[in-house]
């Protein structure tokens, strides 16, 4: 979601910093920015690295000259389909070290930035497991939730300031976190798909597209929201 995301801003005409661990991927996501004829820069983080996150924050704003959007979107599964008694104590805490405490870090860092160039707007990942109750994943439901939570203090904090904080919140997305749930299990590949009236599961490039709508202009009466993108899911 995050290079999917990274391409449409650019393609969007925005000049863009990725933050993530991957260098690889980093770099290469970089590159077919450029070869498209984009701006693009990527900076080493580790979201829970308070040093970090806000390397990455200055270094947008020395390389570009300002922070006007950011979207935050580190975040692992954790334990699947382990009851809350069996979950681990210290995957529990990993889970929301990345999926909340990163996208806290990510906006202390952001937040000061967007308003010195007098406002703009972030946009969280959160998940339908963060609108919802769900068995058998106790750590990646608590992040989620976490996150809709923070979303809406920050956004109540800074709405007179010009500055919009929403969250997104997709169903089942093709994505390398979720395949290897449904890879080679047709019957839980059929549990999932069912979950969702359309019948597929939502694309990174789907979700890509409403996160920069909710950068843009054409949402700036939106803001505090967790917004799904889930084909009807929550519907039934």
């Amino acid at each position: 979601m995050g290079k999917a995301a990274a391409l449409a801003f650019a393609a969007a005409g925005s000049r863009v910093v990725i933050g993530d661990m991957d260098t690889e991927g980093g770099e290469s996501t970089v590159s077919e920015i450029s070869s498209a004829d984009g701006r693009a820069e990527f900076v080493k983080t580790d979201v829970t690295v308070s040093s970090d996150v806000q390397n990455m924050v200055q270094t947008a704003v020395n390389r570009f000259g300002r922070l006007d959007c950011a979207f935050n979107n580190a975040g692992i599964g954790g334990s699947m389909f382990v009851k809350t008694k069996d979950y681990d104590e210290n995957t529990f805490d990993r889970v929301l070290e990345i999926n909340l405490k990163g996208i806290f870090l990510c906006m202390k860092f952001e937040i000061p930035a967007l308003l010195k160039g007098g406002g703009g707007a972030i946009v969280n990942m959160s998940s339908v497991a963060g609108l919802t109750g769900g068995p058998m994943g106790a750590g990646y439901y608590a992040s989620k939730h976490g996150v809709v939570g923070l979303t809406r203090a920050a956004a109540m904090e800074y709405a007179t300031q010009d500055l919009r904080v929403n969250a997104v919140c997709p169903g089942w997305t093709e994505t390398a976190l979720t395949d290897p749930v449904t890879r080679g299990n047709s019957e839980r590949e059929k549990l999932i798909l069912d979950m969702h009236p359309m019948g597929r599961l939502c694309t990174v490039e789907e979700v890509a597209d409403v996160v920069v709508w909710l950068c843009s202009d054409n949402a700036s009466y939106i803001n505090g929201h967790a917004l799904p993108i889930e084909g009807g899911r929550l519907v039934r």
